[in-house]
């Protein structure tokens, strides 16, 4: 039986010299320990996702060439398998492969390419590599046969997704007809929502239809939007899990017989999760989504070269969360919460605000903002009085000046100290239908929360209270208020106007959200669906149609802020995030 190693590891696009030290690295290390093989994620010399870096500096590809006989020339003793941009050298083809070199003492005895190109969600691969054609590689190691597919080559196997295939070939049909004991899938897979249990499920299938082995060796790190988790694993000729790496962080196992520790996964992502209708029980999915966004910060930060965050916190939901996040990934004391308050800031806020910064332990101060906006509104008085046109009866100045000023003050903080970002608190559901200002609580070098609707934050945290190590750090009065940013004061009850009041039901929109991303639902769709809102309340149909009318005036006129989202980290099943959707700023919908 072969001693094999998984080599999970991030590397950084572009930085060829640095991966394949890293790559160096572990090899050295497997042959230390007398392994046979060793395998590495997709794409791992060039590193991914590497936008276009490597068709504009096309440098890159010489050296990741020249770094791949390098490495070559350590292999004596040990096989490899690295993946990286192959050149095609043909005429009338793209100009790359998605590879995988398959090295056995000192020598590149076959390649593995990459079959199915996805062209969907967060993938681009269709945009740079050809599709291969050759026969998939199957290499033989010490009486042992490995066939090696990559990724998405795994994900059209037509005997578990039946219907559902969106490609014509399948990889996983194809290679078993080379007999292999076993199947290794160099991946690049980020973490979504309901992932882990399609490919757990995916996985175990293909090695109990066959009765082989399957493992599955996948990238760990950040970037651009997308949180990888490892979790590379492989499973037994009956479809039992038998070894799993750890989740969110590089790793390295060892196994002489396939066997090892099975690492615990988030609470919840083996399960199941109904993406047939809309459910407001996000519990299988809150402990990976917490894991997701405190590693996405945490890498974000570090690969940047910043080390400390600073935020508004407004005594809300959505600051409340970001600044947990922040310190779980951070460490309280490289956290800023700065309360800003207004005159309409109610003395609740504040209290709350200063109450959650004490029990993270957190950097904490107040700058009252008054004075500053009765000296912006002066100005701006005087200079509104000579604009010869119609003023906007129904004008926000007023409310957005306040935001904008508020990220002007994060942004001169994090001016002055070394190291320092401002973060954005805006969530899902504000954005869909541009419930933020931008150069306001948009405004940030990292988004945190941007792809958490906010009954899924409610939800999130309830979660971060009850599992925290140090038990209800966001008070209880944050949790029941009604959200709200608190920038004007509604006339008839005389305090600041709640976001339910100036939308609609946050269980109602995000529900909207859902049936468009998971059901592509339209208007007239979502006019005759039956919400799960309106069951509850027993709404009339009036009311009903108003909101969805509402919901698409409001998200049409939100569309160009959605392209000018600060870096964040993708969580959900479908996202706004411009790494992933592509709406036309100017469009009919």
């Amino acid at each position: 039986m072969n001693k094999i190693v998984l080599a999970q590891i991030d590397t950084i696009a572009g930085d060829i010299d640095n991966n394949a030290l890293k790559i160096s690295e572990c090899i050295k290390k497997a042959k230390e320990q007398n392994a046979d093989l060793i395998v590495f994620p997709e794409l791992v010399l060039m590193g991914y996702p590497f936008g276009d870096i490597f068709v504009r500096h096309k440098s890159l590809i010489e050296r990741q060439l020249s770094a791949l006989n390098e490495i070559t020339n350590l292999t004596q003793n040990i096989t490899a398998l690295i993946g990286f941009v192959e050149p095609t050298k043909s005429a009338g083809k793209k100009p790359f492969y998605n590879s995988v070199a398959i090295i056995k003492n000192r020598e590149i005895i076959d390649t593995a390419r990459k079959i199915l190109l996805p062209n969907y969600g967060e993938f681009n691969d269709y945009r740079y590599f050809e599709s291969s054609k050759d026969k998939p590689a199957v290499f033989e190691l010490n009486g042992e046969k490995f066939g090696v597919i990559i990724c998405e080559d795994s994900f059209n196997h037509k005997a578990f997704f039946k219907n559902k295939c969106i490609y014509d070939i399948d990889p996983v049909s194809e290679i078993m007809k080379q007999k292999p004991d076993t199947i290794i899938n160099c991946s690049c897979s980020p973490s979504r929502c309901a992932k882990e249990f399609v490919k757990n499920s995916l996985f175990s299938s293909i090695s109990k239809e066959y009765g082989i082995h399957y493992v599955y060796v996948n990238k760990s790190g950040y970037a651009d939007n997308l949180s990888f988790d490892g979790a590379s694993r492989i499973y037994d000729k009956t479809g039992n899990l038998i070894l799993r790496a750890k989740s969110f962080e590089e790793d390295f196992i060892i196994t002489s017989d396939y066997k090892g520790v099975i690492n615990q996964i988030p609470k919840g992502a083996e399960k199941e999760i109904n993406l047939e209708n809309f459910e407001l029980n996000y519990t299988n999915d809150l402990d990976r989504t917490y894991q997701s966004i405190v590693f996405a910060i945490k890498e974000y930060f570090v690969k940047n070269g910043f080390s400390k965050a600073v935020l508004g916190l407004s005594g809300g939901l959505d600051s409340s969360v970001c600044a947990v996040l922040l310190a779980d990934a951070l460490g309280s004391e490289n956290v800023w919460g700065i309360s800003m308050p207004s005159r309409i800031t109610s003395k609740e806020s504040k209290n709350d605000a200063e109450i959650l910064a004490k029990n993270l332990g957190i950097n904490f101060f107040e700058i009252p903002l008054p004075s500053a906006i009765d000296t912006m509104k002066s100005m701006l008085n005087s200079a509104f009085e000579n604009i010869n046109s119609d003023k906007y009866d129904k004008s926000t100045t007023m409310e957005n000046l306040q935001a904008r000023t508020r990220a002007t003050v994060l942004w001169s903080i994090s001016n002055e100290y070394k190291n320092m970002l401002p973060v954005a608190t805006s969530d899902k559901s504000e954005a869909y239908i541009g419930y933020a200002t931008v150069n306001g609580d948009m405004s940030g070098g990292f988004a945190p929360i941007a792809d958490v609707t906010k009954t899924k934050l409610f939800a999130l945290a309830d979660f971060i209270n009850k599992n925290r190590k140090t038990k209800n750090v966001i008070p209880k009065s944050v949790l029941d208020k009604p959200p709200g940013a608190e920038l004007k004061i509604n006339p008839k009850t005389g305090k600041p106007v709640c976001a339910e009041e100036d939308n609609m039901p946050y269980e109602f929109l995000d529900e909207i959200i859902w049936l468009i991303e998971n059901k592509n639902f339209g208007k007239n769709e979502l006019i005759n669906h039956k919400f799960i809102y309106e069951q509850k309340y027993n709404i009339t149909f009036e009311q009903k149609q108003e909101w969805i009318n509402k919901f698409y005036r409001k998200s049409k006129c939100a569309v160009y802020k959605w392209h000018i989202l600060p870096p964040s980290v993708i969580t959900d099943v479908h996202s706004i995030n411009s790494i992933e959707y592509h709406q036309p700023i100017i469009s009919s919908v």
